[in-house]
């Protein structure tokens, strides 16, 4: 049996809740579907519940750092079980509320893999579905490694629901989800090791302040292999055998797990695009500046699915309401992604708000630059931080600011500060007239000024 649909949304997650719900409140009939528990990446298998681990590896982090400032290290240490079962307190409620989110307010809820059999018609399993529109919403998954073994892998939402933390971890990428796991496991006790393939981890931050990162990684006693690719995980007895080839050779790794950390793509493999007529080049499908489809005007994509610029929550949601205004009331909305910060929740946190100085350089932009190193500043000492440090790029002439890079204490507060004038349209000079509460991270801001 077929049943029809104003929109059908593939996803739970933040982009589909909004273009969902809005299109509801509209008037209009709509379905969604997920294979996975409702509720997205980011509630259940990314943002929320990683950052309640990371919660508890700062307090450990705090005392070892305030070690005769105060604070008696005492036998302090990081209960992995209880931590997990406080991180389930949030997360096992997710899937159950925002389904009956969607049912209360009259959106049909389906669950199982959808794979397009048309244009705008949907199979789940023994359901049909036929829409006047789609919106893909369906979020990112692991990129593909090719790597001999990789059914031996460990995914990140797998290490998420660890009862225990094996002794030895070896995370394979050095992105966003190495550090932050790597910054985690070390502070729980665990022995780390990041193989990252490129020259550098960290690529889309300042090379500069990733640099001072990476030195504070290590001095917590993280291994970071840059320029090493790792080419097979094997079975051992006593856990796995990871072979990687660097600048000088092969290299093999002991491990108890073998993590996956090596980035996402959008989650469309599945989908069977071909038979919906949507062009896409590999993961990523071919869409307007209204987020439509190039090839199939009925179908629309949101959030990490799009593959955006930023792959972030606030985008997800800014697409999704793009996306709904435009069903709604015909293509005319854009998103604007000037001034949206990103942060790696490493210990201590590092964070990003519009340019880096090479690309404001590709553009030939003539701007004025302030590079410091400031762990002398009252916001480190009092913390006993060994490291903060920033960058901000001020245009000449028109005197907006490029870009706005900090690790340190409050970093990612202090660019959110930096992404909300670059949105707001406000000029460095403004922001020296702007007053904070004293002593706090916002008031570092004007002396980071150029």
């Amino acid at each position: 049996m077929t049943t029809s649909f104003d929109l059908i949304v593939i996803g739970t997650g933040t982009a589909a809740a909004v273009s969902a719900t809005r299109c509801r409140e509209a008037g209009w009939s709509v379905a969604v579907v997920d294979h996975l528990p409702f509720g997205g990446t980011c509630a259940l298998r990314g943002c929320d519940p990683k950052k309640m681990l990371v919660g508890a590896a700062e307090v450990i982090d705090g005392v070892a750092r305030m070690a005769d400032k105060g604070i008696a290290r005492g036998d302090i240490s990081l209960d992995w079980a209880a931590l997990q079962r406080f991180k389930r307190s949030f997360t096992d409620p997710v899937p159950k509320r925002r389904e009956s989110m969607f049912e209360r307010a009259g959106i049909a809820t389906f669950h199982g893999h959808a794979r397009f059999t048309g244009s705008t018609r949907i199979e789940i399993g023994n359901d049909i579905l036929e829409g006047r529109h789609v919106v893909i919403a369906a979020g990112a998954e692991p990129v593909p490694l090719p790597i001999e073994g990789v059914e031996h892998l460990m995914y990140s939402d797998a290490f998420l629901e660890l009862e225990q933390l094996p002794r030895r971890l070896v995370l394979i990428g050095g992105g966003f989800i190495g550090f932050e796991f790597a910054h985690v496991a070390a502070r729980a006790g665990a022995e780390v090791v990041i193989v990252n393939r490129g020259a550098r981890p960290l690529k889309p931050f300042d090379p500069d302040l990733v640099a001072g990162l990476v030195e504070r990684t290590e001095r917590l006693g993280v291994k970071v292999l840059n320029g090493h690719e790792a080419k097979a995980v094997s079975k051992r007895d006593a856990g796995y055998e990871v072979r990687a080839v660097g600048p000088n050779g092969e290299v093999v790794l002991q491990a108890d797990a073998v993590i996956h950390s090596g980035g996402r793509v959008p989650a469309v493999a599945g989908l069977d695009l071909e038979a919906a007529q949507v062009d896409y080049d590999g993961y990523r499908i071919a869409r307007n500046e209204y987020l439509q489809s190039t090839s199939n005007p009925a179908l629309y994509v949101a959030g990490d699915a799009g593959a955006p610029p930023l792959p972030l929550t606030p985008v997800a949601a800014l697409e999704a309401n793009a996306v709904a205004s435009n069903l709604l009331q015909g293509n005319h909305a854009t998103v604007d992604y000037t001034g949206i910060p990103s942060a790696v929740f490493s210990i201590p946190t590092l964070a990003r708000v519009g340019m880096l100085e090479q690309e404001a350089k590709e553009q030939g932009l003539k701007y004025r630059v302030r590079h410091e190193s400031v762990p002398d500043w009252y916001s480190a000492r009092r913390v006993n931080e060994s490291l903060y440090a920033f960058k901000v790029l001020v245009e000449e002439g028109s005197e907006r600011v490029l870009g706005a890079h900090v690790v340190g204490p409050d970093a990612v507060e202090i660019v959110n500060l930096f992404g909300f004038a670059m949105r707001s349209g406000l000029k460095a000079k403004d922001l020296v007239y702007a007053t904070f509460a004293y002593p706090t991270g916002a008031s570092d801001l004007e002396s980071m000024l150029p």
